[in-house]
């Protein structure tokens, strides 16, 4: 794996969502860095896409209430046990599921294993909301999809707060989650 600067040189062969997620990018002045990787399917492999990143990518959980009515999408510390219980009493939002594959497809155009919040900029209705755990916002950069799982992004964290989100329409929740019982 090799770090590259910006979008990829030749395009060949990528999927129309991670070319739409460059141009998303490079129309925002959003600058970035990028990997690109067979799909992380173990922890050691997802050590290695930080190692040369620079950077823990995040893990992004799309999520939603039990009639599916309400959707979210949660950034939080790839290290961090994720509790529904305690993310529920804070959003006040009680049985929380992974939500479909099909629900990702329609809402965010990604699928499973690519989760990312570059897939807010599919989200025009804006149907789902976003969560971000407080040591995400905390960290000088964030790492993530660009809505495919076979490269990943490091960005400035108050490039995608700043300037992606607004670009979106889409605004964010403060969450503090531990991962304890």
């Amino acid at each position: 794996m090799e770090l590259y600067e910006g979008r990829p040189e030749d395009e060949t062969g990528r999927l129309p969502r991670e070319i739409r997620t460059y141009d998303f990018l490079d129309g925002l002045g959003i600058p970035f860095y990028r990997t690109d990787h067979e799909p992380a399917n173990n922890m050691a492999a997802c050590n290695e896409i930080d190692a040369v990143l620079g950077v823990t990518m995040c893990k992004n959980l799309f999520l939603c209430n039990r009639q599916k009515t309400a959707f979210y999408l949660l950034l939080m510390p790839g290290d961090k046990k994720f509790k529904t219980k305690e993310l529920s009493a804070q959003i006040g939002s009680a049985r929380l599921s992974f939500a479909d594959p099909e629900d990702m497809l329609k809402y965010l155009d990604i699928e499973p294993g690519a989760v990312s919040i570059m897939g807010l900029m599919n989200d025009r209705e804006h149907a789902v909301k976003l969560l971000i755990d407080e040591d995400v916002l905390r960290g000088t950069y964030l790492g993530c999809h660009p809505c495919v799982c076979t490269s990943s992004l490091k960005m400035k964290t108050a490039d995608v707060i700043e300037k992606f989100l607004p670009a979106t329409g889409h605004d964010y929740q403060t969450v503090k989650l531990v991962g304890e019982d």
